[in-house]
C-alpha cells in the first residue's frame, strides 16, 4: 500500500494520503539486518567474468515491515544464487528513499507501482497493475532505472466487514453496500470527507455514510481493526494485506467499480547495476519470487511478523523455502 494514493474521477486525478500510507497496515518493524559490504569498485572492475556476472548488490527498502520483507525476499533469492547482498533497509518514506536511489547509494528497492507512479505522474495511474508498471517504467527511464516483473499480490485500500455482517446482509462486493448503508455503523478515516479514495469512492457506489452512523478513526490502523472486531463499527477501511483481516476472519469486499489504484509490487533496479550482470538471469530470479507473492501470501506473512512477532529474515527464509525458490 503506499503513499501517495491516487484515484481518477472522470478526468480529474488528486494525490492524497490513503488509508495505507504508513505501509503494511502496521507500524515500522525493527528488523533491518545488514548483509555483506559492497566490494570496492576497483575489485569489481578487475573481477573475472564469472564473478562480474554476479556483482555485489545493495538492496534498500522503505521503513515498514512489508517493504523490508520484500527486500529481504529479493536479497535471499540473490544470495542463494551466488550474489553478495548488502542490506540498507528502512530508508524512510518514498520521499526519502527515492533521492537515495537516484544518487546511486542503493541498487534495488521494492516498489508499489501505483503509488510509485503517482510520485512522478498522477495522470497515468489506473487500477491495472501492468499499466501502472509500464507507465512507471516510462517515468524512470530518464533516471536510468528498470522496473522488473510485478507481483500478482498488492496492498491497496480495502473496505472490510466482519463475517457475521457479510453473511447476514449478503455482502460480497462494494455495490452491495448502498442498499443496506443505514443498517451499518461506518468506521472511516477522519480525513474521509476530503479524500477521494474514501468519500469519492463510496459516492461512486451510491454511499453517503450517514453522519449519525459514522465513526471517525485513525486510517487503516490497529484501532480501526479493533473497533470492527469489537462490533463498535460494522465496516472499516483497512489495508488489503493488514494482518487483522486474517487474524479476525474479516471479509474484504470486492471493489467492483475499480475505485482504488493497483498497488502490485516490483523491484526497481538501477541500470548501471544491470550492466554489470547477466540481466536476463538476474531478472528471472527476482521475477520468479515476485510471481509467487499473492495478496493472500502478503497477508499471511504480515500476520507472522506483526501478530506473531517473527523476524523478517526468518519469515522470508521460510516462505522462500516453502515456495521452492531456495533450498
Amino acid at each position: 500500500m503506499r503513499t501517495p494514493r491516487v484515484l481518477a474521477f472522470a478526468t480529474t486525478l488528486v494525490v492524497l494520503l490513503g488509508a495505507c500510507s504508513s505501509g503494511g497496515g502496521s507500524s515500522p518493524s525493527a528488523a533491518s539486518s545488514t548483509g555483506a559490504s559492497r566490494a570496492p569498485a576497483s575489485a569489481e572492475a578487475s573481477a573475472p567474468a564469472s564473478q562480474a556476472a554476479k556483482a555485489p548488490i545493495r538492496i534498500g527498502s522503505d521503513d515498514f515491515y512489508e517493504s523490508k520483507l520484500m527486500a529481504e525476499i529479493y536479497g535471499q533469492v540473490l544470495e542463494a544464487n551466488g550474489y553478495t547482498v548488502e542490506r540498507k533497509l528502512g530508508l524512510g518514506t518514498r520521499e526519502q528513499r527515492i533521492p537515495i536511489m537516484n544518487a546511486g547509494q542503493v541498487d534495488l528497492v521494492p516498489e508499489y507501482v501505483g503509488s510509485g507512479l503517482g510520485f512522478y505522474d498522477t495522470t497515468k495511474i489506473s487500477g491495472d497493475g501492468a499499466k501502472n508498471a509500464a507507465a512507471l517504467q516510462t517515468a524512470l527511464t530518464a533516471k536510468q532505472q528498470t522496473v522488473l516483473g510485478i507481483s500478482p499480490g498488492q496492498d491497496s485500500n480495502a473496505f472490510v466487514v466482519r463475517k457475521d455482517t457479510a453473511d447476514t446482509l449478503h455482502l460480497t462486493k462494494m455495490s452491495d453496500l448502498a442498499a443496506v448503508q443505514t443498517q451499518l455503523t461506518w468506521g472511516l478515516p477522519s480525513n474521509c470527507d476530503a479524500n477521494p479514495l474514501c468519500s469519492g469512492a463510496l459516492k461512486l457506489y451510491g454511499i453517503t455514510y450517514p453522519p449519525a452512523k459514522r465513526s471517525a478513526l485513525g486510517a487503516g490502523g490497529v484501532p480501526m481493526a479493533t473497533a470492527l472486531q469489537g462490533k463498535a463499527i460494522d465496516l472499516a477501511e483497512l489495508c488489503s494485506t493488514q494482518p487483522a483481516i486474517v487474524q479476525f476472519g474479516f471479509v474484504q469486499l470486492t471493489d467492483d467499480k475499480a475505485t482504488q489504484p493497483a498497488e502490485n509490487i516490483a523491484p526497481i533496479v538501477r541500470d548501471d547495476y544491470l550492466a554489470k550482470v547477466d540481466k536476463a538471469s538476474f531478472q528471472a530470479l527476482l521475477d520468479a519470487a515476485s510471481a509467487k507473492m499473492t495478496t493472500e501470501e502478503l497477508t499471511k506473512l504480515g500476520v507472522e511478523i506483526a501478530v506473531n512477532n517473527k523476524d523478517v529474515v526468518e519469515v522470508a527464509k521460510t516462505w522462500l523455502a516453502a515456495q521452492g525458490l531456495v533450498k
